[in-house]
């Protein structure tokens, strides 16, 4: 069987998005409506597996249109690629229980960022943060997607929607029903670092605001937060090999870079031998220039949350006209009558 190249993604609405998700994603996001067919959805079932999301219903109801905004902010076009909050196509959690069925407990035993988000205390941890990956493979699988743009971090659960598949075609005599998907790892920043460490991620859950670049930032706060961001005190350098060791220096070139469309060398011969006070002040302007706009369109939707959500439901009926057909033959194939 000949799958349609399909691209599914989407984001959790807890906390607010940033800089990182922005060039990690949204920027690629947008690229490909123009290769393949696409749908983006606010991951909200995804969202209340933690504490910043659970025993919060106004806040995750805003959240998830705020989310949704910076979609379509970024360049998504709801016309053309559906944009929709999960818990509004039903098929995924459906499909999750049966893929719950079909995966194994060691497999899931395996999975580094349960034991990461869950740290000391395991046994505290809601279930739904366990088999948070088996609904991340029935998000992919419910529509069949070929494609999926994932960050370094959810590779291995990408692996894993890769076996459930897999494992549910021998398992029901259907060798090439659902895909096996491929990841996507694209751009010069892919992995946007803290500005306050060049060696952690950006993250919307760090306690520290200076840390990262939200997309609600004002344009004054971008340019203070870049011109406060941590460097060493040596010069930029003249080629990629000065770098080693220089872990806040290669994230501003990376994020220059991304921001610019550039080659990172291409960056670093612009401002061989500069101060950071200089390359800093031309990031400043850069972030700005690029982000203000999609800030200020976010701002302008938000205005209207009623116009979100018609654009959220109708995203979901498109969504749901893929992943029903999809559904009505796994449960022939599983033996539910219907």
């Amino acid at each position: 069987m000949t799958h349609t190249p399909t691209v599914l993604s989407g984001m959790q609405p807890t906390n607010t998005l940033h800089l990182g998700n922005y060039l990690g994603a949204l920027k690629n996001w947008v690229r490909m409506q123009d290769q393949m067919q696409c749908l983006y959805c606010v991951v909200d079932m995804h969202a209340i597996t933690v504490e910043s999301g659970y025993g919060k219903p106004q806040e995750l109801m805003h959240a998830t249109r705020e989310v949704a905004a910076a979609y379509i902010a970024a360049g998504i076009d709801p016309n053309r690629s559906p944009v929709f909050n999960q818990s509004q196509v039903p098929e995924h959690a459906e499909l999750a229980w049966i893929f719950d069925c079909v995966a194994r407990l060691g497999w899931l035993d395996r999975m580094t960022q349960f034991k990461e988000k869950s740290g000391k205390h395991k046994e505290r941890a809601s279930v739904g943060l366990y088999t948070y990956p088996v609904l991340m493979a029935a998000d992919i699988l419910v529509y069949k997607a070929t494609h999926v743009p994932v960050g370094e971090d959810q590779k291995q659960h990408l692996e894993l929607s890769r076996d459930i598949a897999q494992k549910f075609n021998n398992d029901f005599g259907a060798p090439d029903f659902f895909p096996l998907p491929e990841p996507v790892i694209t751009g010069a920043a892919t992995r946007v670092m803290s500005l306050r460490d060049g060696t952690k991620k950006m993250s919307k859950s760090d306690e520290s605001d200076m840390s990262r670049i939200n997309l609600t930032d004002d344009a004054d706060t971008i340019a203070n937060k870049i011109r406060r961001a941590r460097t060493d005190p040596n010069p930029l350098p003249y080629s990629k090999d000065e770098l080693k060791d220089r872990p806040e220096a290669e994230n501003l070139l990376n994020i220059y870079a991304a921001l610019a469309d550039q080659d990172r060398d291409a960056v670093i011969r612009e401002f061989a031998g500069a101060q950071f006070s200089q390359f800093k002040q031309a990031l400043a302007d850069l972030t700005v220039a690029k982000i203000a706009p999609v800030t200020e369109k976010m701002r302008r939707l938000l205005a209207d949350p009623a116009e979100i959500d018609r654009t959220l439901k109708s995203g979901a009926e498109r969504a749901r006209a893929i992943a029903v057909p999809v559904m009505e033959e796994v449960r022939r194939r599983v033996g539910f009558i219907h």
